[in-house]
């Protein structure tokens, strides 16, 4: 019962959100059309890199499309559902938590799904696009993108909240979480098999990047046991972990005074 009341209380918020956004759909449309444009820009790059060599390690330019296609679903639908995932340093070193702990919500939850980022809706569509381009649409190929998407997308969320959480203990930690964040994009849209020793270990370990791209690209690309539980145990981890620290810090939490201040 407490969880359908959650949901029906998040599928409130995403309705709202799309109204707002759609108050000024020339605006929306051009944040949508912009992003893919540059992430079409951005895998040209990869496009030109395969015409001259035409696989590294492994991977060739169907393995990238699929590995963009996991990433930029991951993090598009991330963002759009949950946009106050990249300022939740910002809310708590500016003390603007009181709104979310004046109402008998989650406060996480609230405050995550109380924004929506529109150009994530752009990521979203270039991911589909490029996921259609690989050519994989059997069943069984569509299912494995879809739950690999949806567990990077919580490692994504999950590392994002577990980063900036620190600003309870920081007092800004803004720019922290912004350098990681880019770290984790950055490093999560190369193949893995381009990193060797500790940097590797790194991008499973400290900066999961891995389980944001590579390792869930692999999955679409070849359903495996192992894979598929090293995935679930990673999302499943991180996102217990993300939840723990924000728990805890909101306990080291100082009002703003501003109870009347939605972000």
């Amino acid at each position: 019962m407490t969880m359908r009341r959650e949901l029906t209380f998040l599928l409130a918020l995403w309705k709202a959100n799309l109204l707002s956004a759609m108050e000024y759909r020339a605006a929306f449309i051009s944040q949508v059309i912009g992003m893919m444009l540059n992430n079409a820009v951005y895998f040209a790059f990869w496009v030109i890199f395969f015409d001259r060599f035409q696989e590294v390690r492994g991977w060739g330019l169907d393995e990238m499309l699929l590995l963009f296609a996991v990433v930029a679903v991951s993090f598009g639908l991330g963002v759009y559902l949950f946009g106050n995932v990249m300022r939740i340093a910002e809310a708590i070193a500016n003390g603007r938590l009181d709104y979310y702990l004046s109402l008998p919500r989650p406060v996480l939850l609230h405050l995550l799904a109380s924004r929506s980022i529109a150009s994530g809706f752009g990521d979203f569509l270039y991911g589909l696009i490029c996921f259609a381009v690989a050519g994989r649409w059997t069943p069984d190929a569509v299912a494995r993108f879809v739950v690999g998407s949806l567990l990077s997308m919580i490692v994504f969320l999950s590392f994002l909240i577990l980063v900036q959480s620190l600003a309870f203990w920081m007092g800004s930690a803004t720019l922290v979480s912004a350098q990681a964040a880019n770290a984790l994009l950055t490093f999560s849209l190369y193949p893995i098999t381009l990193f060797d020793g500790t940097a590797k270990f790194l991008l499973f370990t400290i900066l999961p990047a891995a389980f944001i791209g590579a390792v869930p690209a692999e999955f679409v690309r070849t359903f495996s046991w192992s894979t598929l539980a090293h995935l679930l145990l990673a999302a499943s981890l991180l996102l217990a972990l993300a939840v723990a620290l924000f728990q805890r810090g909101m306990r080291r939490y100082e009002s703003g005074s501003a109870i009347q201040v939605q972000v």
